[in-house]
């Protein structure tokens, strides 16, 4: 394990077009649960995938409302970056990293010292909420506010249409000017590091391909096999908070 290590951090030395994709693994650290390991959302709750079905979503309100429910009780409002985070923010810092895909919608990242430009929010952001009707989005804390209020499920103000947070759904397309921004930063880049995704979703899944097809290293850092592995030029199963301060150590971007 250590000569993969070694080798990625290598190779991190010798670029200045890192892009890393990130997965909830990276943030459980952090006390966000991930969604399918041993301790997921949804490995202990298998109906809580209900919650994020848009079809389920805008046709139950007993849905929305556990939806509403869970949002106010979000992990993420309360969460600071760990020592994953710290790290890819310093490779930022030393002129490495050119972009962080995440899949995630916690902003850990950015609180970490990410620049916003540098962050491609690939599921979105549960910072806004957005209306399924009107398109209207306006900041998360005035619907979660609504509800504290009383109102277990908060309508549109402006049309009086479902609310749910400027997160990507199950059923939901993706922003297209954000994937073409993830795949122009997978296909940019000479060193592509997956960290903390399972990479069973599209279409972050096609991204380590992108990479490689355009000649980029691909390194994974998680703690369960993915179906890329095998196609990976490295392979690192250290918990993600030892192994990214550990790569950003040998690649001299901090001090050990």
């Amino acid at each position: 394990m250590s000569d993969a290590i070694e080798r990625v951090a290598g190779w991190i030395r010798e670029t200045d077009a890192v892009t890393v994709l990130t997965g909830a693994g990276i943030s459980t650290d952090s006390g966000i649960p991930d969604f399918r390991g041993p301790s997921g959302i949804w490995t202990k709750d298998p109906g809580a995938q209900r919650m994020v079905d848009i079809q389920v979503y805008a046709s139950d309100p007993e849905v929305r409302r556990r939806a509403w429910q869970r949002r106010r009780a979000h992990e993420a409002w309360t969460a600071q970056p760990n020592a994953g985070h710290r790290a890819l923010a310093e490779l930022e810092r030393a002129g490495k990293l050119r972009a962080v895909v995440t899949q995630n919608i916690d902003r850990l990242h950015q609180k970490a010292g990410n620049a916003p430009e540098t962050v491609i929010e690939l599921h979105g952001s549960m910072q806004h909420t957005v209306c399924l009707a009107c398109r209207d989005r306006r900041p998360m804390a005035e619907a979660l506010a609504r509800v504290e209020a009383g109102e277990a499920d908060p309508p549109c103000l402006a049309c009086g249409g479902v609310l749910k947070s400027g997160t990507i759904f199950f059923g939901e397309a993706l922003d297209q000017d954000v994937l073409l921004a993830a795949q122009q930063a997978a296909a940019q880049c000479r060193v592509f590091l997956v960290v903390g995704t399972s990479l069973t979703v599209a279409p972050a899944s096609r991204l380590p391909k992108i990479a490689a097809a355009a000649g980029a290293r691909v390194a994974i850092v998680n703690a369960e096999p993915t179906p890329y592995d095998r196609a990976a030029d490295a392979v690192i199963r250290l918990p993600i908070g030892e192994a990214l301060p550990r790569l950003a150590n040998l690649a001299g971007m901090m001090p050990e």
